[in-house]
């Protein structure tokens, strides 16, 4: 089950001394890059399926140096 798995990666991140600020910045860098993949690239969609504004779409991929694919 999904909880189990994210419940044992945060143990082991705790345990290994992973700031939450990090570990925010890299689950949101990893979670936009595989919607922006399953969305071949569309910016549009990947804000829809995030329920994000473009812009802030943008700014995080710009944050994050998430290229856009085609």
């Amino acid at each position: 089950m999904i909880s189990d798995r994210l419940e044992k990666l945060v143990e082991e991140m705790v345990d290994k001394g992973v700031h939450f600020d990090d570990a925010v910045r890299e689950f949101e860098k990893r979670f936009i890059a595989c919607v922006l993949g399953s969305n071949s690239g569309s910016l549009t969609k990947t804000a829809e399926t995030l329920g994000i504004h473009r812009n802030t779409l943008t700014r995080k991929m710009e944050e994050y140096k998430i290229k856009k694919r085609a």
